[in-house]
């Protein structure tokens, strides 16, 4: 199948996967692209994916707004949430009083596919591109405690303790029984039911308190999803 978009820009499906996804070429002009030229195109022609309960259409203010303000590397599906919630002038402060550390992860499509398996065990993780700076691999191989932005920093910083791998993919499904080796303390959105975010939350604090911290959100009206709001697990 052959899909069309603006500007000249096409895909053709190549094959399907196992999982659902698909293995796909991009095209311009009908001749086959690269990955950065893709990112250029769709720079010009794609919009920034506002979440449901956002009742409007994106806007220029989004493109900073759905953002991190450290981001640097072209590549992730999402903005990794947690750290959409700090401004440049609050990062500022938190590096005067705290030591700070930076890794890549490219969050994929799989971070939003729910858990299906009856047990979670069952459930085949995807993979992700990652990517650890000498500094920060010193910073996790120290004792000094860890509070990770997001959960993206968490499955990368506790990939890397387990194997011990700078660059690389991580499939790592972090769960009530397999729980968190590295990571001390957590900032993190509220996630959705059965999906394995959620079953990152309960590996730090346990199913029950997961339970309870969620009943309070939803009875408070929390946000959930990318714009929602956010817990703080010490």
């Amino acid at each position: 199948m052959e899909l069309l978009f603006q500007n000249e820009l096409s895909a053709k499906i190549v094959s399907l996967q196992e999982d659902g996804t698909r293995i796909v070429s991009f095209y311009h002009n009908k001749k086959t692209i690269n990955s950065d030229e893709l990112f250029n195109i769709l720079e010009i022609i794609g919009h920034i994916p506002l979440p449901p309960y956002i009742k409007r259409e994106d806007n220029k203010e989004d493109e900073t707004e759905y953002q991190t303000v450290f981001s640097k590397e072209r590549g992730a599906v999402a903005a990794p949430t947690a750290s959409l919630h700090f401004t440049n002038d609050m990062f500022e402060e938190l590096k005067k009083r705290y030591e700070t550390h930076f890794l890549t992860l490219h969050v994929g499509a799989g971070t939003f596919k729910p858990v299906e398996a009856e047990h979670i065990k069952d459930h085949v993780m995807h993979s992700e591109f990652y990517e650890i700076p000498e500094s920060t691999c010193k910073a996790i191989d120290s004792s000094k405690p860890i509070l990770a932005v997001g959960t993206t920093v968490t499955r990368t910083v506790e990939y890397y303790v387990r194997e011990n791998i700078k660059i690389g993919k991580s499939d790592l499904f972090l769960h009530p029984n397999n729980k968190p080796r590295r990571v001390n303390h957590l900032l993190t959105n509220f996630h959705l039911p059965k999906s394995t975010l959620l079953m990152l939350v309960s590996s730090f604090v346990g199913i029950e308190k997961a339970l309870e911290i969620y009943k309070i959100a939803v009875e408070k009206k929390y946000r959930f999803f990318s714009y929602g709001d956010a817990m703080l697990i010490l």
